[in-house]
C-alpha cells in the first residue's frame, strides 16, 4: 500500500511503497479514506516536536476515518466492514494515517457517526476527544454551569462549545472580531478577545467570574482564565506551555487541570477511554449536537505539502482533511 513518507524534518513527503502486517491481538486493519490534518503534524513536520516522540522517517497523520479489513485475536467490538474513525497514530513510532492502510490498536477506534461522511469524520478524533477530556473529564462540566472557552472559533474551541451546550451549561467564548459569527452560530455568548478580562468578567457574571474555563489557546490566553475564573472553580488547558503565575488561581482557590490527549498512543495507557469518548462523541453527532467545521478543499496524499502550507499560513477554513480513497 501507498503511504507519505516524511524522511527528514520540513522536507517533502516521499510516496512510499509499505507492507502491512496482519494485525495482532486487540488490532485491526483499517482501509483509509481519510485523515485529518492538525498543527500537531506541522510541528512534527519541522522537527518542533520533540514530546511527540514520532522518530522520521515516518508517516505522519493522527486522525483517520476508515473501513475495517481484518480483525485479530480478542477484538470482538469491530468486524471487517464497519466505518470507523479514531486518533490512532502519528506519533511515538506509531505509523500515520497519512497511508492507504494501517494496523491500529481497536481500543483507539469508535464507529463512525451514521450521518458524517469519512471526510467529516476524519476531522473530529484529537479535536473531540481534547475538547472532551478539558469539558467533561477534567471539569465535569453540567446544567447550569457558566463556561468560558478561550479560542472557541478554533479547532479544540469550536468542539468544546458544543460539548458544553450538550451538558446544559451557559457557554461564553473569546476570539478576534471576524469570528463573532461563527462563535454565535455554535450558541456560544461572543467575547471578543481583545476585551480586557476584568471589564467582560464584570459584564456578564457581576465579577464573580465563570465556573468552568477552558483554555486552548496557551500563554497569554490561559493567564486571562486564570484572572477570569470564579472562587473554587477550575481552569482546564490543552496548552499549558511556558511559565505562569499562579497567584489569582490561588488566591480564589481554584483548581487547574492540564490536557495531554497523546499520552495513551506514547504510553499505551488509557487507550480504551478514547474509544469510549469517540463512541458518546458519535452519539451526539447523530444527535445533531456536535458538527465538525471542515475546510471543502479536498487534498491528496500527492498534494499533503499543500494541505500543510495552507494550515501554516492561517488560511484553514476549518479542518483540513487529506482525501485517501474516494468516498463510496
Amino acid at each position: 500500500m501507498q503511504a507519505a513518507l516524511l524522511e527528514t524534518h520540513a522536507s517533502a513527503f516521499t510516496l512510499a511503497t509499505i507492507t502491512l502486517p496482519e494485525p495482532g491481538s486487540g488490532q485491526l486493519r483499517v482501509r483509509i479514506a481519510a485523515s485529518g490534518v492538525n498543527p500537531l503534524d506541522l510541528k512534527i513536520h519541522q522537527g518542533q516536536a520533540a514530546h511527540a516522540q514520532h522518530p522520521l522517517p515516518a508517516v505522519l497523520g493522527l486522525d483517520l476515518a476508515g473501513t475495517v479489513e481484518a480483525v485479530g485475536e480478542g477484538v470482538t467490538r469491530f468486524r471487517p466492514g464497519d466505518a470507523v474513525y479514531g486518533m490512532t497514530g502519528g506519533v511515538g513510532g506509531h505509523q500515520g494515517s497519512l497511508a492507504q492502510a494501517a494496523i491500529v490498536a481497536a481500543d483507539l477506534l469508535a464507529l463512525k457517526p451514521a450521518n458524517l461522511s469519512m471526510r467529516e469524520a476524519a476531522a473530529l478524533p484529537l479535536i473531540t476527544i481534547t475538547a472532551w477530556e478539558g469539558m467533561v473529564d477534567r471539569m465535569a462540566v453540567q446544567a447550569g454551569d457558566t463556561v468560558l472557552v478561550q479560542g472557541g472559533a478554533g479547532g479544540v474551541g469550536h468542539i468544546a462549545v458544543q460539548i458544553a451546550l450538550s451538558r446544559g451549561a451557559e457557554v461564553f467564548a473569546t476570539g478576534s472580531a471576524s469570528q463573532r459569527g461563527v462563535i454565535e452560530r455554535l450558541g456560544a455568548i461572543f467575547i471578543d478577545r481583545d476585551e480586557p478580562v476584568a471589564d467582560y468578567v464584570a459584564r456578564f457574571t457581576a465579577g464573580e467570574g465563570f465556573d468552568r474555563v477552558y483554555d486552548t489557546v496557551g500563554g497569554v490566553g490561559l493567564d486571562a482564565s486564570f484572572q477570569a475564573v470564579r472562587r473554587f472553580g477550575h481552569v482546564a488547558s490543552c496548552l499549558g506551555w511556558g511559565a505562569h503565575g499562579l497567584a489569582p488561581l490561588s488566591f480564589k482557590g481554584a483548581s487547574y487541570s492540564g490536557v495531554f490527549t497523546l499520552m495513551p498512543l506514547l504510553s499505551g495507557v488509557g487507550r480504551a477511554h478514547h474509544g469510549a469518548i469517540l463512541a458518546q462523541a458519535a452519539q451526539l453527532v447523530e444527535a445533531g449536537s456536535l458538527l465538525p467545521m471542515v475546510d471543502p478543499r479536498h487534498f491528496t496524499l500527492e498534494t499533503v505539502c499543500d494541505a500543510y502550507r495552507i494550515l501554516r499560513n492561517g488560511e484553514a477554513r476549518g479542518k483540513i482533511v487529506i482525501d485517501i480513497a474516494e468516498e463510496e
